[in-house]
C-alpha cells in the first residue's frame, strides 16, 4: 500500500509541476502578446482578447464539454487524469497572469522570443504530463476520438488542420497577420521540443512478446497506448505447441507503460526488448523523406 501511495504521490507531482511550466509558457510569454498557438488553448487566448475573460477561465470552460465526451468515450481511468491537469493548469495560468504579469508587466514584447519561449516552456510541460499518461485535454482528446474511427489519417495532419483553423481565425478576428505568423512560429517550436523531450530524436524500441495470455497483452496495448502489434505465428520447439508471438514498436516513453501491462497481465511471459534505429510507417517516419 506505501509503494502504491507513493507512486499516485509522484505521478501527482509531476503532473502539477508539468501542469505549472506548461502554465507559465502561455501565461508569462504567448497570453499577454496575443499568441494564439492553436488548441483550446489558442482558441481561450482569442476570446480572452475580445472580452474581459481570464485566459485561465476560457480554458477551463471550453474543455468542460470536450472532458465529458473524453470521459463518455474512454472511460474513468483515462480521462481522471486529464481532468486534473485541466483545472490545475487553468489555475496556474491565472495565478500566474495576475501575480506576476498584472503587477510586473510583460516579460518581454519581442514576438520571435515569446514564441520560441513560450512554445519551449509548453512543449516540456506537456512533455511531462503525456510520460505520466495524461494529457491537457482540448483537442488531444478530440484527436484521439478521431484516429479511433478513422485509422487512416494521421495524428499529426489532424493537429496541422486545427491549429491552421485556429491561426487563421487570430489574424482575421484579431486583425493582425504578423502576430498569427508568429504563432505559427510558436507551433513549429513546441512540436519540435515536444518531440525531442518526449522521443529524444528517432530512439524506439522494438518488443517481442510471447505469452499465452497474448490477448490480453494485444487489447490493452492497442487500447492504452494507442499503437499497432502484430500476431506473428510460431511453433514451441521443445513442446511443438503452437503459438502467438506479439511483435510491435514504441517509443522509448512508452516502454516501461506496454512493460507494466505485461507483467500484470502474465508475469511468466518471455519479452524481449531491442533498440530500432529508424522505423518507417504512420506515425514514425514517412517513407518518402529525404536523408540527409
Amino acid at each position: 500500500m506505501k509503494k502504491i501511495f507513493k507512486i499516485k504521490l509522484v505521478r501527482i507531482i509531476l503532473l502539477t509541476v508539468g501542469s505549472l511550466i506548461y502554465a507559465i509558457g502561455i501565461a508569462l510569454f504567448l497570453d499577454p502578446n496575443s499568441l494564439a498557438p492553436g488548441g483550446t488553448t489558442g482558441i481561450a487566448i482569442i476570446i480572452s482578447k475580445l472580452t474581459s475573460l481570464k485566459t485561465g477561465t476560457l480554458v477551463l470552460l471550453i474543455n468542460i464539454p470536450i472532458l465529458l465526451f473524453g470521459w463518455w468515450r474512454f472511460g474513468t481511468k483515462f480521462i481522471f487524469s486529464t481532468i486534473y491537469v485541466t483545472f490545475i493548469s487553468s489555475f496556474f495560468i491565472n495565478m500566474v497572469s495576475v501575480n506576476i504579469v498584472v503587477k510586473y508587466g510583460v516579460v518581454t514584447k519581442d514576438l520571435l522570443l515569446s514564441g520560441v519561449a513560450g512554445g519551449s516552456l509548453m512543449a516540456i510541460g506537456m512533455a511531462m504530463i503525456f510520460r505520466q499518461g495524461a494529457t491537457t485535454g482540448g483537442t488531444d482528446i478530440i484527436v484521439r476520438a478521431l484516429r479511433q474511427k478513422y485509422r487512416h489519417i494521421k495524428t499529426g495532419t489532424i493537429f496541422i488542420i486545427t491549429d491552421s483553423i485556429i491561426i487563421t481565425a487570430s489574424a482575421i478576428i484579431l486583425k493582425n497577420v504578423e502576430i498569427a505568423l508568429y504563432a505559427a512560429i510558436t507551433i513549429v517550436v513546441s512540436n519540435f521540443v515536444l518531440d525531442s523531450v518526449l522521443y529524444g530524436g528517432d530512439s524506439t524500441k522494438l518488443l517481442y512478446i510471447v505469452s499465452d495470455k497474448y490477448d490480453l497483452v494485444a487489447n490493452r496495448i492497442l487500447e492504452e497506448i494507442d499503437i499497432g502489434v502484430t500476431f506473428l505465428n510460431a511453433e514451441g520447439a521443445y513442446t511443438s505447441n503452437d503459438k502467438k508471438v506479439i511483435m510491435c514498436v514504441c517509443r522509448k516513453y512508452n516502454y516501461s507503460k506496454i512493460r507494466d501491462i505485461v507483467k500484470q497481465e502474465d508475469e511468466s511471459a518471455f519479452f524481449i526488448v531491442s533498440s530500432a534505429s529508424e522505423v518507417f510507417g504512420d506515425g514514425y517516419k514517412s517513407h518518402f523523406i529525404e536523408e540527409i
